[in-house]
């Protein structure tokens, strides 16, 4: 049933209840009444028939008269019921009792209108129920119609957050993030016991905001302080403070402190607030009444509680940069805590969190699956183990094994592998080497990446994948580091030309990575001969809070000339040493290409004992075997399960 016939069958239901119930009281409404005889009927019955109760029931102008009698047929006793009416007029009137005196019937003068009063009083209310009825099915139709229970029309302004007791998320949940939850300590302790905080005079943060890139636990973090510190945990997104009506917004922000006020102490979390903190009167178009009214409010309830009631407002965005300035100040959010994307320590302790009940082959090292996965979030990693886990199944393995968790790399950077797209001989050879010749810069070169996977099965758009990892993470990179970088996109375009003395369109991509870095490192680094000086234009998006009148930097004709010479230069330079390299290194790139024709993916281990030995080395084929069982059956890797096993294979 589609939304639009519930939404007819709720319309229709109310009315179907009320015409029941009608045809219910109608039986009670006639119970009872007699079937109608003529006069000359009448007097017949009380001659033949033995009468056991006569009422008679004057009106205005006629008198009613019925009358109950038993009789018997076929050795069965029925009771019959009759009714005649006799005009109200003196003679009438005395003729019907005179006539009911002389046949010796007993009877009972009744008043109609206290015989009928149920009924009346029925018929008289019934057009009142009906109206009420009516009104109440309207008022339901207008609020509950765009979003169940919590869009009525008398809680339109009623805060939206939604209320968590008794939060299971703890600090051990959440791995790599040793500082933040470092700097969150603090108010889980506050939270615990704020009279320490008061007594040293200390004031702990009234707000506190996380700032990262999606996916890094901003959200998690907020649940684990709340489940640490045994409070109520309130949470709410951003957008759902603002609606078309002015005004509702802010009505919201006020139900939403009152209620938290009232389950002190508690935390109030604000997910994506940059969609209703924006900076106001900037961009195109000038302000927004409603969000800034919300803001207003925000702003308002932020700072007129005081810092021992109890209430910590935990917010979390990405897009610091947009937020208005009175939102960020010292009293409202008095502390920013970043929680960026993990590093490979980090990234080793966050699969192992979510390595807990699955079933790993012995060869898997997360430390070598966290190298793999540069700039990962926790929310990908964690991706990464779930569709390895799947791929595991669909393939009937027993163990998850690495070419599982390589595959599920690779499908969390660019999707399934498109294994129906057919390519020609002659093409899937130009893939082999161009992707060899990428793979055997980061094996020369020692700045360059380190090869963690090369493969010839095309996924997106690429027809093969090359995935290169820096050696060791670091904050800054060297002037030879990238031109190492630019060195290594040029490898597959220098494999084309040395091999078939011809170029494909396949290097594209590369040369278009290639290009930006070069004139990253000319107009913004300083890299070239023109010396430290930025030449690039400031792009602001005016949409996402920046003024519209905000002034770039520009540079004249001479300078942009020089830059386009200065990028040439550096993409020539690189152009020429991958040459030389590749012409050098023939024969192993050659041993590399053959590999990928015959097995079409190569893991980093795979690569590397290639380039040293000419030899491929084997992997785990995802199946229990004796050896593989050692202490565990079958083999759980948790968190302490895969420490055991990392230290067994170091």
């Amino acid at each position: 049933m589609n939304n639009k016939n519930k939404s007819l069958f709720k319309m229709i239901m109310p009315w179907l209840v009320v015409l029941l119930l009608l045809s219910s009281l109608i039986p009670l409404l006639n119970q009872g009444r007699s079937t109608e005889v003529n006069y000359t009927e009448f007097v017949r019955i009380l001659d033949q028939e033995k009468i056991e109760e006569m009422k008679v029931m004057p009106s205005a102008y006629i008198t009613s008269v019925e009358g109950k009698y038993k009789k018997t047929e076929n050795g069965k006793e029925s009771v019959y019921t009759f009714k005649t009416i006799v005009p109200k007029t003196d003679e009438e009137t005395n003729s019907l009792m005179q006539l009911l005196e002389d046949k010796n019937i007993k009877v009972q003068v009744v008043d109609e209108q206290s015989a009928n009063l149920l009924r009346n009083t029925l018929l008289g209310m019934l057009p009142y129920v009906l109206l009420i009825g009516a009104m109440f099915f309207v008022i339901r139709s207008i609020g509950g119609g765009g979003g169940g229970a919590n869009a009525k029309a008398f809680e339109f302004g009623n805060s939206r957050a939604k209320l968590e007791k008794d939060s299971k998320t703890r600090f051990s949940d959440v791995a790599g993030a040793d500082e933040e939850k470092e700097e969150l300590t603090e108010l889980v302790e506050f939270l615990k016991n704020p009279r320490k905080f008061v007594n040293m005079g200390a004031k702990i943060p009234r707000g506190v905001l996380l700032v990262g890139p999606p996916g890094t636990g901003k959200t998690l973090l907020a649940r684990a302080v709340a489940g640490e510190a045994n409070v109520d945990f309130y949470s709410i997104s951003g957008s759902e403070f603002v609606e078309m009506f002015v005004g509702v917004g802010a009505g919201r922000v006020r139900d939403m402190f009152k209620k938290a006020k009232q389950n002190a102490p508690c935390i109030i979390f604000i997910d994506e607030i940059d969609a209703v903190g924006r900076q106001r009167g900037s961009g195109i178009g000038g302000g927004h009444d409603e969000r800034e009214q919300t803001l207003n409010q925000l702003l308002v309830e932020m700072d007129g509680f005081s810092g021992n009631e109890g209430i910590i407002i935990l917010a979390a965005t990405n897009r610091a940069d947009v937020l208005d300035p009175a939102l960020l100040r010292p009293g409202r959010f008095d502390r920013q805590i970043q929680v960026a994307n993990p590093d490979k320590k980090a990234r080793t302790e966050i699969l192992k969190v979510h390595a807990r009940n699955k079933h790993f082959a012995p060869d898997v090292n997360f430390e070598n699956v966290a190298q793999r996965t540069p700039g990962f979030s926790g929310a990908e990693l964690s991706n990464v183990l779930n569709e390895a886990a799947l791929l595991a199944v669909r393939l009937g393995h027993q163990l998850i094994t690495m070419e599982d968790i390589d595959e599920a790399i690779d499908r969390v950077i660019g999707g399934p592998a498109k294994k129906s797209r057919k390519y020609t001989e002659k093409e899937r050879k130009l893939v082999a080497y161009h992707e060899a010749g990428h793979a055997i810069i980061g094996l020369t070169l020692e700045a360059a990446n380190k090869v963690q996977k090369v493969t010839i099965v095309p996924r997106g758009q690429a027809g093969g994948y090359n995935l290169m990892t820096p050696k060791e993470e670091t904050y800054f990179q060297t002037k030879s580091q990238l031109m190492a970088s630019i060195t290594g996109y040029m490898g597959g375009r220098v494999a084309e030309e040395v091999f078939f003395g011809d170029v494909t369109s396949g290097a594209h991509n590369d040369i278009e990575q290639a290009t930006r870095l070069a004139r990253l490192m000319v107009t913004e680094l300083g890299m070239s001969d023109l010396g430290p000086i930025k030449y690039a234009s400031g792009e602001d998006a005016v949409f996402l809070g920046r003024d519209y009148t905000s002034t770039s930097n520009t540079h004249s004709g001479q300078i942009a000339f020089e830059i386009d010479q200065q990028v040439r230069k550096i993409i020539d330079e690189c152009y020429s040493q991958c040459t030389e390299i590749i012409k050098q290194q023939k024969d192993k790139l050659e041993l590399i290409a053959q590999a990928l024709l015959e097995h079409e993916t190569l893991n980093g281990e795979q690569i590397e004992s290639l380039y040293q030995t000419g030899q491929m080395l084997e992997v785990h084929d995802g199946q229990i075997k004796e050896e593989d069982n050692h202490e565990q059956t079958p083999p759980t890797m948790g968190v302490d399960a895969s420490d055991d096993l990392l230290d067994e294979m170091k």
